[in-house]
């Protein structure tokens, strides 16, 4: 059964949106795709990080199925459109959070970042339990 530690998680996801915060900016010279479906992937391993942080004892699958249904869900309602919301798009911290357009990649993108989570998450507590100590 996984335990997750608060702060392991909370230091994660400190990491992925600062990584994802850089990956932003002009700081980093990545090519074309990378740049493009990079950040959405991070965004995504984010959502699984923190879906991790509030429901420390769920298993990784449940935490990873949440977290996908959550992506989704903020990429399929960037296609509704009020004054509402899209005021709420017009700030930096909006459009970090829901985005502006759909973009279809994007779900793609989603899976890819929350697999790598998931993955190392798996990795991470098949190793500890494998030499014996307690998982985080």
């Amino acid at each position: 059964m996984i335990e997750r530690s608060r702060l392991v998680y909370a230091s994660a996801a400190a990491l992925v949106v600062g990584t994802g915060l850089l990956w932003r900016s002009s700081l980093l010279p990545l090519p074309g795709f990378l740049a493009k479906y990079g950040g959405d992937s991070l965004w995504a391993l984010a959502v699984f990080v923190g879906f991790g942080l509030v429901f420390r004892s769920a298993s990784t699958v449940r935490v990873a199925i949440v977290a996908l249904g959550a992506a989704w869900s903020v990429e399929f309602l960037q296609l509704y459109h009020a004054p509402w919301i899209d005021g709420i798009r017009a700030t930096r911290l909006g459009h970090l959070a829901l985005g502006s357009s759909f973009n279809s990649p994007d779900l793609i993108a989603y899976v890819l970042g929350i697999a790598v989570g998931a993955c190392e998450e798996y990795i991470w507590h098949y190793e500890r339990e494998k030499d014996g100590s307690d998982p985080c």
